[in-house]
């Protein structure tokens, strides 16, 4: 390649799981076992419930942890900050109305999910398109880890066509 040649570009990552104010550390962990076996980003937006060492961190990433690659942000500020152009970010709410397989997912799209105990707070949740995952059941929610590993496979599947 010649000296003044840009080096190739990387395709970007399949998808982006960002977690905002993150409350517990064995769903962070178990998120990043998704987003290692997919090949997904996983950002995490401070303030978090927990320490990146934490034992219990580790203890559900288990050694997926060395292959995932884990972007922190110290605001949701700053995480827009490091958004591209044309970046679309999707918000995963209870309080949506569209189904998650509706949406129509891109390679490079970002999966957002609010912290544990309150989910994305209204300010956010209503800036972002919404999604919701069904739960025709009943129920509150579904716990944070389980709700982004469906995503991120729905997602994944869009993407590749699984």
């Amino acid at each position: 390649m010649p000296e003044d040649a840009a080096p190739p570009l990387s395709p970007p990552p399949l998808l982006n799981v960002v977690l905002f104010e993150p409350e517990k550390a064995g769903n962070v962990g178990n998120i990043a076992r998704t987003c290692a076996v997919l090949g997904a980003h996983l950002h995490l937006i401070r303030p978090f419930g927990f320490h990146l060492s934490d034992r219990e961190l580790r203890r559900a990433g288990m050694d997926y942890l060395e292959g995932v690659t884990l972007i922190e942000h110290a605001s949701w500020t700053a995480f827009q900050g490091t958004l591209g152009p044309g970046a679309r970010v999707w918000a995963f709410s209870t309080h949506a109305s569209e189904l998650y397989t509706r949406a129509g997912f891109v390679r490079g799209d970002y999966l957002l999910f609010g912290p544990e105990s309150r989910g994305l707070p209204v300010w956010l949740r209503d800036a972002l398109p919404r999604l919701k995952l069904p739960q025709p059941g009943g129920g509150r929610s579904l716990n944070l880890a389980v709700a982004a590993g469906a995503a991120a496979f729905e997602a994944g599947r869009q993407i590749e066509g699984w």
